[in-house]
C-alpha cells in the first residue's frame, strides 16, 4: 500500500500539472489527480508576452505579434502579445510530471472532508497538503455557491493570414476591436484576433462579460456578420472555437486547502487571463510549500497562500472587480467610449491595470487617471458599482 502522498494536486489544467511537477522538483512525493488525464487541451492560451516566465522553453509559444486595439479609434498597446502552443506546453508539462515522479491519477473530486478529497464513487485520497486547481469549478470550494456568475463567452473560427488580413494584419494582435460591424443593437461585443502560429489567425467574436453570460448561437451569429462586412468567409471545414467561463469567481477560502489557478481565483477580470500568472507563480508557491518546517500542512497552505495572495493582491482584486461590476452595468453605447479612455491612458497605467495583481498604489492611480479624463456621465458610471449591489441581467 502506497503510503499518503505530501502533496495532491486536484486538477490537471496548466496550472495544476505545473504546481505539480514544481513541488515534486522540491522533492515532495506528489499525485495529480486528473478526470481525463489522456484528453487533449482545446482551449487557446493567451497572454502578454512579458508575463511568461523565463523557465519556459521556446518551443511553447507558437506566435508573438504587436498588439492593438480599437475603440472609437485606434491603439497602439505598445507591448507584445504571445500565445502559447497549447500541445507543446501540454508536452512540456507532462515531460515535467515524468521527470520529477509525480504520479497522475485519473479521477474526479466530489467534495472535501476532515482531511480527505472524496471522489466518485467514494474513495478518498488523503494528503499532507491539498490544492485546488481545478479551475472555475473549483471542486473543493466550501459553502453555498452563487447563483448567476458573470461569464466571458465567444465564438470563434479559424482562417488563414490572407483570408484575416482585413482585419488582423501579419505580425499584429487585435486584443478588442469594438465597432458595432456585426449590425446589432443590445449587448456590446467585440472581436479578439489573434495569430496562431504557422499562418493560422483565430476571429473571435467575444463578450468581455455578462450575467448570465451572452448565448453562443448569438456570438455565431455576430461573428459571421462582422466577416462579411470585411469581406472575409471562412471555409466550411474551418476549425472552431467557443469559449464560456466565469470571471469572477469567488476567493477560495476553504479551510485546509490551497486554491490555485483558475481556482484561486487567478482570472483577471477584465481580460480572463490566468495561465501566464500561474505558470508564473508555480516554483514560488512550490518553494513556500517545500520550506515549511516538518510539512506542517497548516504552515505550508499559510506561506502557499501568501504567495497566491501577496499582500495589497486583495485589494487590488476589489478594485478590478469593481471596474468589472461598472461594465457590467454600462449602456451599451457607451462599452467603446469607456474602453477609448482606458487605452489612451499611459502605458504605465494600462499596463498596471492588466497585469500587476498586488499594485495597489499603482491600481489605484489608474482609477484616478481613468476617472479624470471620464465625462461627468462616465463617472457616474464609475462610482456606482462600488455603492451597489452585483447588477442582474
Amino acid at each position: 500500500m502506497h503510503p499518503d502522498p505530501d502533496v495532491l494536486v486536484v486538477g490537471g489544467g496548466p496550472a495544476g500539472r505545473a504546481l505539480a511537477a514544481a513541488v515534486a522538483e522540491r522533492g515532495l512525493r506528489t499525485v495529480l489527480l486528473d478526470p481525463a488525464p489522456e484528453a487533449p487541451w482545446r482551449a487557446t492560451y493567451g497572454c502578454w508576452a512579458e508575463e511568461l516566465p523565463a523557465h519556459l522553453p521556446a518551443s511553447v509559444l507558437a506566435a508573438r505579434a504587436a498588439g492593438r486595439a480599437i475603440a472609437l479609434s485606434e491603439h497602439r498597446l505598445g507591448w507584445d502579445y504571445a500565445v502559447l502552443d497549447v500541445p507543446a506546453l501540454r508536452a512540456h508539462l507532462d515531460g515535467e510530471l515524468a521527470r520529477h515522479g509525480v504520479e497522475v491519477r485519473a479521477g474526479r473530486a466530489t467534495g472535501w472532508e476532515a482531511g480527505a478529497v472524496r471522489l466518485g464513487g467514494g474513495e478518498e485520497l488523503r494528503a499532507a497538503v491539498v490544492v485546488d486547481a481545478g479551475g472555475h469549478r473549483q471542486p473543493l470550494r466550501a459553502g453555498d455557491r452563487r447563483g448567476s456568475a458573470a461569464e466571458q463567452t465567444a465564438a470563434g473560427v479559424v482562417v488563414d493570414e490572407a483570408t484575416a488580413a482585413p482585419l488582423v494584419t501579419p505580425g499584429e494582435a487585435l486584443f478588442m476591436d469594438w465597432r458595432p460591424d456585426h449590425g446589432e443593437d443590445g449587448w456590446p461585443t467585440f472581436l479578439y484576433g489573434i495569430p496562431l502560429g504557422g499562418g493560422a489567425v483565430l476571429l473571435e467574436e467575444t463578450s468581455l462579460a455578462r450575467r448570465p453570460g451572452l448565448p453562443l448561437p448569438v456570438l455565431r451569429r455576430r461573428l459571421h456578420a462582422r466577416l462579411a462586412r470585411h469581406g472575409i468567409a471562412a471555409p466550411p471545414d474551418a476549425a472552431t472555437e467557443s469559449v464560456r467561463f466565469p470571471v469572477d469567481s469567488p476567493r477560495h477560502r476553504t479551510h485546509g486547502v490551497l486554491a490555485f489557478g483558475a481556482a484561486a481565483p487567478l482570472v483577471h477580470p477584465a481580460s480572463g487571463f490566468s495561465v501566464a500568472t500561474s505558470l508564473r507563480l508555480a516554483p514560488a508557491v512550490a518553494d513556500a510549500i517545500a520550506a515549511a518546517p516538518a510539512m506542517s500542512p497548516a504552515k505550508s497552505i499559510a506561506a502557499a497562500r501568501s504567495v497566491v495572495w501577496p499582500r495589497g493582491a486583495a485589494a487590488v482584486h476589489r478594485f478590478r472587480r469593481v471596474g468589472l461590476e461598472a461594465l457590467l452595468r454600462m449602456p451599451p453605447a457607451e462599452v467603446p467610449a469607456f474602453f477609448e479612455t482606458f487605452f489612451a491612458l499611459p502605458a504605465r497605467h494600462r499596463w498596471c491595470y492588466l497585469t500587476e495583481r498586488a499594485n495597489v498604489r499603482g491600481t489605484a492611480a489608474t482609477m484616478r487617471a481613468l476617472y479624470g479624463r471620464a465625462d461627468w456621465r462616465m463617472r457616474a458610471r464609475l462610482i456606482a458599482p462600488a455603492v451597489l449591489p452585483p447588477t442582474r441581467v
